[in-house]
């Protein structure tokens, strides 16, 4: 594929990330391989995860396409740069055709990036996540590569204002060794180790993160934050998705 539009982004990111001091740590990239096909399955806690966990496959110089719900393309500023950076857009009434443009890019030596939690965790712990990368890696018999990232929340995520400006925030990227789901093997099993390898590693970020102060509101519950429960930010999900179908 053409990069018109990918490598200035990188490029600017770089900087900012230059500007803003962010302090990061990253482990394990060295698992993202350098050619052929790739799912890369990250947690999601940022609206900026896309970034961090994009920023986690440029030693191996690859470029994730990120599969991200239609609505970030239909932005006016947002919505030709996901286009440019060729990412994949997600109608989640019709989620066929995005599943397909994924399974192309894959067979095509891409690496795809998903966020199978689907959406973002209010409670910074990792959702009960979807099947859909594992169906992928299996049908392309490409490796699944787990991501987690920690210190991303405290820039921008959901229910809370943007806090770009600050300066400094350490920023944890570990990279998992790769899951090698063979086609015909048990769905629910490799989705399940995906779950525990994938919980662990936030774990890990969260637990070796350079600043784990109690009380504040980007720590999780179970380690002294005031973030929601996993049972409350579920309640507080569902409660969201019920006000949206009475919109819709």
């Amino acid at each position: 594929m053409a990069e018109i539009v990918y490598p200035p982004v990188i490029a600017l990111a770089r900087t900012l990330f230059k500007v803003m001091d962010y302090r990061f740590h990253m482990e394990g990239t060295e698992h993202v391989p350098r050619t052929g096909g790739a799912v890369l399955v990250s947690n999601h806690i940022s609206y900026l995860d896309f970034i961090f966990a994009g920023f986690g496959a440029l030693p191996s110089k690859r470029l994730v396409r990120f599969m991200a719900k239609q609505d970030v393309f239909d932005h006016k500023i947002s919505g030709p740069l996901m286009r440019g950076m060729k990412h994949i857009p997600v109608d989640r009434g019709a989620g066929a055709g995005s599943y397909a443009t994924a399974l192309r890019m894959l067979k095509a030596g891409e690496v795809v990036g998903v966020f199978a939690e689907a959406t973002i965790s209010r409670s910074f712990t990792v959702k009960e996540i979807k099947n859909g990368a594992i169906r992928m890696a299996q049908a392309t018999n490409v490796p699944l590569i787990p991501v987690a990232l920690w210190g991303s929340q405290r820039l921008w995520t959901k229910g809370r204002s943007k806090q770009l400006t600050q300066r400094h925030v350490p920023i944890t990227i570990l990279v998992g060794e790769p899951m090698h789901p063979k086609r015909g093997e048990n769905v629910n099993e490799h989705t399940a180790t995906l779950q525990t390898r994938l919980t662990d590693l936030v774990d890990r970020a969260q637990r070796t993160y350079p600043e784990i102060p109690q009380g504040v509101w980007w720590q999780p519950a179970h380690l002294g934050g005031t973030a929601p429960t996993p049972e409350e930010a579920a309640a507080m999900d569902a409660e969201e998705a019920e006000l949206r179908a009475k919109k819709d």
